[in-house]
């Protein structure tokens, strides 16, 4: 008799300790998918906003430091940008907005974004096909500050139209 208590003790310590760990997995999973989700949301935004040219919500997507990079590389027509820390970032897009008043045509919003979280930061990848520009591989380093994700790096390479005329 005392052999089957302490076989049932062993085992049902067994179940429970596995049952919390199956808990803390589904609340990681949960909290990796409600992040992923913010940042889907902030991308397809500052896509948004940038296309439409509305420079103040435009510029609430991104983080305001030194720091922060954006780079284009654009294989069609040969031409490399990179613009470092906020103010140079902040400067450029400003006044490709103002040189290009007339939106753009909104490409389709994201729907599957790759994510890996690094606790207040995120490296995320993903394919996009703008309509104008054709297929682009984006990346973006976010940051949470103050429970908001922002932008802290920006690198699009962009492929072209497949079926553009030369």
């Amino acid at each position: 008799m005392k052999k089957l208590v302490i076989l049932t003790t062993v085992f049902l310590c067994a179940i429970s300790c596995k049952k919390e760990k199956v808990q803390k997995e589904d609340v990681e999973i949960e909290n990796f998918n409600q992040e992923k989700t913010a940042i889907l949301a902030v991308l397809n935004n500052e896509t948004k906003t940038a296309f439409s040219r509305n420079y103040e919500s435009w510029k609430d997507n991104w983080v305001h430091e030194d720091f922060v990079t954006k780079t284009y590389m654009q294989f069609p027509d040969s031409i490399i940008t990179e613009t470092l820390g906020w103010k140079e970032i902040n400067e450029f897009v400003k006044a490709y907005f103002e040189e290009h008043p007339e939106p753009d045509p909104l490409p389709k919003p994201l729907k599957d974004i790759e994510v890996r979280l690094y606790g207040n930061g995120a490296w995320v990848t993903y394919e996009q096909e703008d309509p104008i520009r054709g297929l682009k591989r984006e990346t973006r380093l976010m940051e949470k500050i103050d429970s908001q994700w922002k932008i802290a790096g920006m690198h699009t390479t962009i492929y072209g139209l497949k079926n553009k005329e030369k």
